[in-house]
C-alpha cells in the first residue's frame, strides 16, 4: 500500500472509530440483548429466540405495526405531492417570494415538542379548530380529535404540516436545475402550464420525487415525538406506532430484551429503506453528473 494511501486511512481512522462506536456497537448490543431477558436492574439472561417467538404471537405488536403502515400510507403521498406543488408555485417570479418561502419553512425549525403542544391545544375540545367549526355552524358538539378512533389521522396532519417546508426545499433545488429553454420551447409549441409541468417538470423531477418518497417513508416508520406529545398512543392503542411501542416496552415496562427484538425488526425495515435511498441518491448524482 502506498504511503499516501496509508496517510489517508490514518486521517479517516478517528472518524471511522467514532462512527463504529456510535452506530455499529449499539446495533450489535441490541442484537445480543434481543436474545436475553433484561430489565436493567439484573444481568441479562440468555433466552434464545423466546423474544422473537413472543413477538410473532404478540397481537399488540401487529396492531402497532399496522398503525405504522397506515401512518406511512397516509403521510408519504401527501409529503410527496403537496411540497412539489408548493415548490412549483414558489419557483415563479412572485412578489414577496422570499417571504413566502420563509413562511412555509418555519414549521420545519419549530421543535416537535412545541409544535405538538400547540396542535394539542388546536385539537382540544375548547381548542381553535372546534371553536371555528362551532362558530361557523358546521358542528354543534366538539369533535374529540385526539381521543377518538381518528387520533392517528389527526397526528398525520401535524406531520404533513411540519414536513411540508423541508421537502419543498429539496424540490426547489431540483426545479432550479431544469433549463428554462425547455419551457420556452414548449411554449412556442403551444403547450400550456399544465402540459409543461406534466411533460417537462414531472419527468425531470422523477429522481427527486423518488428521493422524497424514500426519505419521508423512513421518517414515517420512525415517528415517535408526535405520538408521545399528542396522544401517548391512545385511545386504546389506536395511535400507537412501532417506535412508541418499543419505547414503552423498554422504559415503562423495563423489558429491554423484548424491546431490542422490536428494535431489530424495525432496524431491518429501515435498512431496506436506507439501501433504497442510497440507490436513488446514486441515480440522482449520475443524472446530474
Amino acid at each position: 500500500m502506498k504511503p499516501l494511501t496509508l496517510k489517508a486511512y490514518g486521517f479517516l481512522l478517528p472518524a471511522l472509530l467514532i462512527f463504529a462506536l456510535s452506530t455499529f456497537l449499539p446495533v450489535v448490543q441490541a442484537f445480543f440483548l434481543s436474545f436475553t431477558r433484561y430489565d436493567i436492574l439484573n444481568l441479562p439472561q440468555w433466552v434464545g429466540l423466546v423474544n422473537y417467538q413472543r413477538l410473532w404471537a404478540d397481537s399488540l405488536f401487529w396492531k402497532v405495526l399496522g398503525n405504522t403502515l397506515i401512518y406511512l400510507l397516509g403521510v408519504v403521498p401527501a409529503l410527496v405531492i403537496l411540497p412539489l406543488g408548493l415548490a412549483i408555485l414558489l419557483n415563479r417570479s412572485l412578489p414577496f417570494l422570499a417571504g413566502f418561502r420563509v413562511l412555509y419553512y418555519i414549521p420545519v425549525i419549530i421543535p416537535m415538542v412545541i409544535a405538538g403542544v400547540t396542535w394539542k391545544w388546536v385539537y382540544g375540545e375548547r381548542g381553535l379548530l372546534n371553536g371555528l367549526l362551532r362558530a361557523s355552524g358546521v358542528v354543534e358538539v366538539a369533535i374529540p380529535w385526539l381521543t377518538s378512533g381518528g387520533s392517528l389521522f389527526a397526528v398525520m396532519l401535524v406531520t404533513v404540516w411540519k414536513g411540508l417546508g423541508y421537502y419543498m426545499v429539496i424540490y426547489l433545488a431540483g426545479l432550479q436545475g431544469i433549463p428554462r429553454p425547455l419551457y420556452e420551447a414548449a411554449a412556442l409549441d403551444g403547450a400550456d402550464g399544465w402540459r409543461k409541468h406534466w411533460f417537462i417538470t414531472v419527468p425531470l423531477m422523477r429522481p427527486y420525487i423518488l428521493l422524497v418518497a424514500v426519505l419521508s417513508s423512513i421518517s414515517a416508520m420512525k415517528v415517535f415525538e408526535e405520538i408521545y406529545v399528542m396522544t401517548r398512543g391512545g385511545p386504546v392503542n389506536n395511535s400507537k406506532t412501532i417506535v412508541y411501542y418499543l419505547y414503552e416496552k423498554a422504559f415503562t415496562n423495563l423489558e429491554l430484551g423484548y424491546a431490542c427484538a422490536v428494535g431489530i425488526v424495525l432496524f431491518l425495515i429501515l435498512l431496506a429503506f436506507s439501501l433504497l435511498n442510497a440507490r436513488l441518491s446514486n441515480t440522482v448524482a449520475s443524472m446530474q453528473g
